[in-house]
């Protein structure tokens, strides 16, 4: 085996790895209103779930924010609470995400906006109530099903 067919060879075997991890991530996205996932916001991670008329949960976050953290914790407590709601929570990050929270219109950290498919459905600047929180998203969770 010649230098060049050894390296068509292994060009092949990486083009089939990726395929296969590229299918696994697709199937894994196609899956995902079964479960509740958390993940860094992509625009296409965001269209393919909307697509799907998922719950989507925008959650613009900042890692030195006091209030952000006590919403994580109440996000924590509803997700352990309630795993039988198809939740995808996406979270952009304030200071690297410039992009999204303009197009979002977030007016500051801590904002969270929830998705049911393309409809906005509640928009939401510093809210730390557990009791505010946990309503909403079971308002639209039953509205959902």
């Amino acid at each position: 085996m010649n230098a060049t067919h050894r390296m068509v060879t292994l060009a092949a075997g990486i083009l089939i790895a990726v395929s296969a991890t590229a299918g696994a991530a697709a199937a894994q996205l196609a899956a995902a209103p079964d479960v509740q996932t958390k993940a860094r916001f992509t625009a296409e991670r965001f269209t393919a779930l909307q697509n799907q008329n998922a719950l989507v949960l925008l959650d613009v976050f900042a890692t030195w924010c006091p209030t952000c953290a006590q919403q994580q914790k109440i996000l924590d407590e509803y997700r352990k609470e309630h795993p039988d709601v198809p939740i995808h929570t996406l979270t952009i990050d304030f200071d690297d995400q410039k992009e999204y929270v303009t197009r979002f219109k977030a007016p500051r950290q801590s904002t969270l906006i929830l998705y049911r498919g393309t409809e906005r459905v509640w928009f939401s600047v510093a809210e730390t109530r557990r009791d505010v929180i946990f309503a909403e998203l079971n308002k639209v969770a039953k509205q959902s099903r």
